[in-house]
């Protein structure tokens, strides 16, 4: 099998471990067969796309609608070496899963607008998929309505043009969409559990996604969460798209 690449975004290494780690559990594949670059430490240099069943993209702490002058040089670059990754992703129609971070990436593209109008906070919500979610290869294994993670500044307030509306919540009109036939990006986090988005809401105080007084209610309200389903999502990518 052709191994599938995994981009990660996060300086944090005890999140980036557990992000990566949990992308492997839930993939269900070794780390030669999901090959991590995190390109927050480094340039992602040349990709073939050929070499490769397809790409996972990560989430982190970068929003697309940040004010430029304040996105750092590392932010900068990341921004431009996905952006050249997604227009040849697209145009060659190459399997990608992007989460929560992908929403930016895709969502910016060919008339797209990705902005603050529909901020969610740190939490877990019931996303329904729309009628063509339930329809769709990928998506269509979960139910009509399931419960994710998420937590995110900015989201899609216009759909880039093509774009395929997989799901939503009843705050966030754009949870999920398709470009292409193999093309993906989600608001939601497919790969968290409630113990990750724990650290996560410590690792990310500082980050502006709550007020300090609210930590330990929203670590809290993970734990008696019930999400059991978005992960699946990534066993499904694997399936669909590895190849020999």
């Amino acid at each position: 099998m052709r191994p599938f690449l995994f981009l990660g975004t996060r300086a944090e290494d005890l999140v980036a471990e557990q992000e990566y780690d949990a992308m492997l559990a839930g993939t269900g594949l070794r780390p030669d067969e999901l090959v991590r670059v995190r390109l927050e430490a480094g340039p992602l240099g040349d990709i073939d796309l050929d070499d490769w069943s397809g790409v996972i993209l990560g989430g982190g702490p970068f929003n697309m609608s940040d004010p430029q002058e304040l996105k750092s040089s590392v932010q900068r670059r990341v921004e431009a070496e996905l952006h050249d990754l997604a227009e040849r992703v697209v145009a060659t129609d190459t399997p990608f899963l992007g989460a929560c971070y992908g929403i930016g990436v895709l969502g910016t593209r060919a008339g797209g607008v990705v902005d603050r109008t529909y901020g969610e906070a740190i939490g877990a919500l019931p996303v329904r998929l729309s009628a063509d979610g339930l329809a769709d290869p990928l998506f269509g294994e979960l139910p009509e309505v399931f419960n994710a993670y998420l937590g995110h500044k900015e989201a899609v307030s216009q759909l880039p043009e093509g774009a395929v509306l997989l799901a939503s919540t009843d705050t966030c009109p754009v949870h999920a969409f398709r470009l292409g036939r193999n093309v993906y990006a989600t608001q939601f986090h497919p790969e968290l559990d409630a113990a990750a988005l724990c650290d996560r809401v410590d690792a990310y105080s500082a980050h502006g996604y709550y007020e300090l007084h609210e930590q330990e209610s929203l670590k809290t309200a993970a734990r008696e969460a019930q999400v059991t389903e978005p992960v699946r999502l990534l066993a499904r990518f694997v399936e669909l798209y590895a190849r020999a």
